[in-house]
């Protein structure tokens, strides 16, 4: 006699309009498993409750969530977007093309960590469940919310490698973004790391991190509970700071409050770099906050009470690479960014994106062009990482 496998058991869908909404504890069993911190309740919750994340700025929560009885199966972190800010993708053109077609753009529904260009998106699932399946019903229940409320499309932004598969197989297209990334190819110090350059780039760094030591200033790491409580309306002020100097094109997305809720509640995942001057006192000069999680380093934001030569490559890059070298973190990504960040030895790589539109024209025109766009961005990555000051046999190596 055949027996058949037992039919999974039908799971509840439930939409969530605020995180406060879900329990901390059942949300965290599904995202504290996965490599990146940015999905993880504390972190999202202090983007609401904060004012930086709401209906107001442009983002309404939407969370999806999937139930066996009283038990969180499985989630997705969405929000209705009336903009395109704080995400980084940049879509201007696919906005362009809905304008000429006379097809609405906005609103539209995104899934991602809020104005965090970092990869690690992915729908939460609890591992007794049978992922293909909860997969195949939190898209499913998405293009039915998408298509009742006339969402115009569906974007998953800076996704998990990983995961990237299952969604192109439900009629998502990924479109490649170059990214940076540093990888530790298990140097032993930061001078080994520098053995990597050649000679002119190692003889400009060195240069540039003893420019500090003349000017009077150090640079000290704190993690955790050694970070002071006043740091926090401190690295405020200076991320407000350093976005004001780029006027209409700053990114500042954060209130006051978010820096001073996760101060509480999430510094058990910040590196904090700190820096200071003889004449500085007990507050420091400039700032920089990390995070990390599983021997990865994230960058995040910066910023000083004046400028300073090289402050921002010691604060940002190079002493992150030396801490990150001398606590075994394998990667670090440090957040979007610019050609200096190829002068300072970290690579290309790709972050993908994936979307779909539910008007047919621009759903067609989506697929139709993807393939070409993708190939240039990735010959644009292929290029800057010919640009990095390795020595050839290091080029060869990557």
């Amino acid at each position: 006699m055949t027996r058949t496998a037992p039919r999974q058991k039908e799971l509840e869908a439930r939409w969530f309009q605020s995180l406060s909404a879900i329990d901390a504890e059942a949300w965290d069993s599904l995202a504290l498993p996965l490599k990146a911190p940015f999905l993880e309740w504390e972190w999202l919750h202090a983007m609401e409750s904060s004012g930086s994340i709401a209906p107001e700025t442009g983002w309404a929560p939407l969370h999806l969530t999937l139930w066996d009885g009283a038990r969180l199966a499985a989630a997705a972190p969405l929000y209705i977007k009336g903009h395109s800010e704080g995400e980084f993708v940049f879509d201007h053109m696919w906005w362009e093309v809905s304008e000429k077609i006379g097809v609405p753009y906005y609103p539209k529904l995104v899934g991602m960590s809020p104005v965090t260009p970092l990869a690690g998106y992915r729908f939460l699932v609890a591992p007794d469940q049978e992922e293909a399946a909860v997969t195949e019903r939190l898209v499913g229940e998405i293009n039915a919310v998408c298509r009742a409320n006339r969402l115009s499309g569906c974007s998953f932004l800076h996704v998990d490698p990983g995961w990237q598969k299952q969604l192109e197989e439900r009629g998502f297209s990924a479109w490649t973004h170059q990214s940076f990334q540093w990888v530790n190819e298990d140097f032993a110090s930061f001078e080994d790391y520098l053995a990597r350059f050649r000679t002119n780039q190692r003889r400009n760094i060195r240069r540039e991190r003893r420019s500090l030591d003349r000017a009077g200033i150090r640079i000290t790491p704190l993690t955790g509970d050694e970070i002071p409580a006043s740091y926090f309306p401190l690295m405020y002020r200076y991320y407000a700071t350093t976005n004001e100097k780029f006027g209409p094109w700053g990114c500042k997305y954060l209130t006051r409050d978010f820096f001073e809720q996760i101060a509480v509640r999430y510094r058990h995942r910040l590196l904090v770099m700190a820096a200071f001057s003889e004449n500085s006192g007990t507050e420091p000069l400039a700032l920089s906050m990390l995070l990390v999680k599983d021997r990865r380093l994230y960058g995040r934001y910066w910023g000083s009470a004046e400028t300073v030569n090289h402050l921002h490559f010691n604060l940002c890059y190079y002493e992150p690479i030396r801490w990150a070298i001398e606590n075994g973190i394998r990667t670090y990504d440090p957040g979007m960014g610019g050609f200096h960040k190829v002068r300072r030895g970290f690579r290309s790589v790709g972050n993908t994106s994936l979307h779909r539109f539910y008007h047919p024209h621009m759903q067609s025109i989506l697929q139709t062009n993807i393939d070409r766009i993708n190939q240039l961005e990735r010959a644009n990555i292929d290029e800057l990482n010919r640009a990095i000051p390795f020595t050839l046999r290091e080029q060869g190596d990557g």
